[in-house]
């Protein structure tokens, strides 16, 4: 009998509101489907600890960084905070990158200058200490690019919806990009062209939890104003999205599965020792 395919989920926020007082049920539900390692972003300094104390009680990893939607209550003394949040954890093996950075071009009201100063700053500050970067890209891929040319960082590119050109300027700096629930929608054919044109060594596996779910929990506005509530997304969720997208490639879920696992330890090198010890738990 063979082996069953793990997984790893690159991007979850196991601190949402959304999972209040549930969080550690999430988790077992993902344990349970094989999801060997989740990566949790921070997305301001008042979640820093959060994402720390889950990674640790679960055995997962975390990243550290201001998210571009909340940039706009940011003061500048939080990169200060971030700076000594990274200082004070070098050593710590469950810290992976800095993230969740960026850019958002999509929702309205943000200063994008307040913006750029941030990702640039943080940016820096992941080039200080030697780590990769986890990137919220939303109409936002060229300015992102622009910065990243100056070397020094690579990660992962999250959610990724660019162009065709765009991905493959990410790719070639070194990014790997993410793959969610988006992939699932029939519609979503820039995703889908992505996820099935680009090279599978290009791409890692992510949910976004409890964000971006996929099409079987997706609730229209129409059915939530009927009363149909939308389901949080889950890091369980992942499994079946991995088999819609080898389904797309024309892939078996073992030859995904190790391949987005490798890709995941590429971008985030830190991933590694934990993996080897959450493998080496199921043998």
């Amino acid at each position: 009998m063979g082996v069953m395919p793990v997984w790893i989920d690159t991007h979850c926020h196991l601190d949402a509101a959304e999972f209040a007082g549930t969080a550690d049920a999430v988790r077992e539900r993902a344990a349970r489907r094989d999801v060997v390692h989740c990566v949790l972003p921070a997305v301001e300094p008042a979640n820093f600890g959060a994402v720390r104390e889950l990674a640790h009680r679960h055995g997962d990893s975390y990243a550290l960084g201001i998210h571009p939607l909340c940039t706009g209550r940011a003061q500048p003394g939080d990169l200060d905070r971030l700076d000594q949040a990274l200082a004070g954890a070098k050593d710590d093996p469950r810290l992976v990158a800095v993230g969740e950075i960026g850019l958002d071009y999509f929702v309205p009201g943000l200063d994008p200058a307040q913006q750029e100063l941030f990702y640039r700053e943080q940016l820096s500050l992941a080039r200080r200490y030697g780590l990769p970067v986890i990137l919220h890209v939303r109409r936002s891929a060229d300015r992102l690019l622009k910065h990243l040319r100056a070397g020094g960082v690579s990660g992962i590119a999250h959610a990724f919806n660019g162009s065709w050109q765009q991905a493959q300027e990410f790719v070639r700096l070194g990014f790997k990009l993410g793959i969610g629930g988006t992939v699932t929608f029939e519609r979503a054919l820039q995703v889908r062209r992505l996820a099935t044109q680009l090279p599978l060594d290009a791409l890692v596996l992510e949910t976004d939890s409890p964000d971006i779910p996929p099409h079987w929990l997706y609730r229209t506005a129409e059915q939530r104003a009927a009363g149909q509530r939308q389901t949080p997304n889950e890091p369980a969720q992942l499994p079946r999205i991995a088999q819609v997208l080898a389904d797309l490639r024309g892939i078996g879920l073992d030859e995904l599965a190790q391949a987005t696992m490798h890709n995941a330890i590429q971008a985030l090198p830190k991933l590694r020792a934990a993996m080897a010890t959450d493998l080496s738990s199921r043998t």
